[in-house]
């Protein structure tokens, strides 16, 4: 049995990444003075609450097809695909709050690791179901 020891590390510092993003937006709402629960005002206070936002609206499309993905496949692999996307996460972050025009490399980067990982999970499950019955 694998222990997905290496997948579960990666889970643990794709959350850690979220909480630092989380972390940005304390620190952009004390930089300008906006404080919750109001969410715009401040164009680079946007930025940041969006870019964390949708961090979270790509974790389950990351998270699930990761670990399906190190099930059926490696575990190896699949944290090493995990560590390309929490970078092309982080490159999101940091291009949106500087210039929205900058966040497309990062986009990009995590969207291409995810791709890897949902199709390579579909297609090994489909293989397997088609092999085994």
């Amino acid at each position: 049995m694998q222990s997905h020891a290496y997948v579960a590390i990666v889970s643990l510092l794709a959350l850690l990444v979220y909480f630092w993003m989380g972390l940005q937006v304390g620190k952009a709402r004390a930089k300008c003075g906006i404080q919750a629960p109001t969410m715009t005002g401040d164009p680079v206070l946007e930025r940041t609450i969006r870019a964390h936002h949708n961090t979270l609206e790509w974790l389950p499309l990351f998270l699930v097809p990761l670990w399906l993905f190190a099930i059926y496949w490696s575990d190896l692999w699949a944290a090493v695909i995990g560590l390309v996307w929490i970078v092309g996460r982080i490159v999101y972050q940091l291009g949106y709050v500087a210039d929205p025009k900058k966040r497309e490399a990062g986009f990009l980067i995590q969207a291409l690791a995810v791709a890897v990982l949902l199709f390579g999970a579909l297609g090994r499950l489909v293989y397997v179901l088609a092999v085994t019955g």
